[in-house]
């Protein structure tokens, strides 16, 4: 049997849509105030910093003329006519890329095994002492807030031009990153295997081998490899202040005005990261999907 379906009175559906109006242009005005503040900080952050638009606009050809200028060789062709002279150097080059992942790598790994013994002092669940979880994180703050870069050069002047200063730059600016995603990870763990282990008299370390670290490995893992990515990308930048990796072939190719030496470095470098990305995606993906199989 159908039912019939009121109709509210005219009267009635005529408040409602005034209602609604009045709602989307008070939603109107909000966008239109906050659009406006935000160029207003916009413009006060340029002026402090004292950004110049006439400048700006007055050289922007040079920063175009210049991606332009990468793409012909020295005898003025374009860079595909010749792609041997384009990459003639693709031995040295391939072998700084090795190097600059294996930068990435062993200061990916010597910051996660860091990150992994710290996270459960700054874990607020897993933490006793109130004093030792502050100093935890506040380490933890420090070696992330500092970029990689100063770090490197701090290790330069220390250890001397190479891969070292790099290596010992994103492992400590990968323990500060992977100790807060590890610790926050920990922090929601299932307490119910935790407070087991308790009662049965297990250590510290007992209780969190056998009831936190099954239910946050692979997160642990899936976060160190995106990790790894990053550093991959970081680490290719570390030449430019002398810490080893194809970082110091670009800037060279740069500095010296090899044009076409600087597109191809490039063209490597983004190959080189994407198939990381790539290889790295479908390895998290799968842990990911073992993880909730579970």
């Amino acid at each position: 049997m159908a039912t019939a379906v009121s109709r509210l009175p005219e009267s009635q559906i005529a408040q409602h849509i005034a209602a609604y109006d009045r709602e989307q242009a008070a939603k109107r005005r909000s966008t239109l105030i906050g659009l406006a503040i935000l160029l207003m900080l916009i413009l006060l952050a340029g002026n402090v910093a004292e950004v110049d638009p006439a400048k700006f606009a007055a050289n922007i050809h040079q920063l175009t003329s210049y991606f332009g200028r990468i793409f012909f060789l020295d005898n003025g062709q374009f860079v595909l006519t010749d792609p041997a002279e384009w990459f003639w150097g693709w031995k040295k080059w391939l072998v700084h890329i090795g190097d600059t992942l294996l930068i990435a790598y062993l200061g990916t790994m010597f910051g996660a095994i860091g990150a992994f013994f710290c996270c459960f002092a700054a874990s607020s669940n897993l933490a006793r002492n109130g004093t030792a979880r502050f100093v935890a994180r506040r380490v933890l703050e420090f070696c992330r807030t500092v970029p990689e870069l100063v770090f490197a050069l701090i290790f330069v002047v220390a250890f001397g031009l190479g891969p070292v200063p790099g290596v010992l730059a994103i492992a400590i600016h990968t323990f500060g990153a992977l100790g807060k995603l590890f610790s926050e990870v920990v922090e929601n763990i299932d307490m119910k295997p935790v407070d087991g282990a308790v009662a049965t008299g297990a250590s510290r370390w007992q209780v969190i081998r056998y009831a936190v670290v099954p239910q946050v490995l692979s997160n642990f893992a899936s976060y160190a490899l995106l990790r790894f990515e990053i550093n991959v990308r970081g680490a290719s930048v570390m030449g430019f202040v002398g810490a080893g990796g194809i970082g110091q072939e670009l800037i060279e190719a740069v500095r010296k005005f090899y044009y076409s030496d600087v597109s191809a470095i490039l063209l490597l470098i983004i190959a080189t990261v994407m198939v990381i990305d790539l290889g790295t995606e479908r390895i998290r993906h799968n842990l990911i999907a073992g993880e909730q199989r579970r």
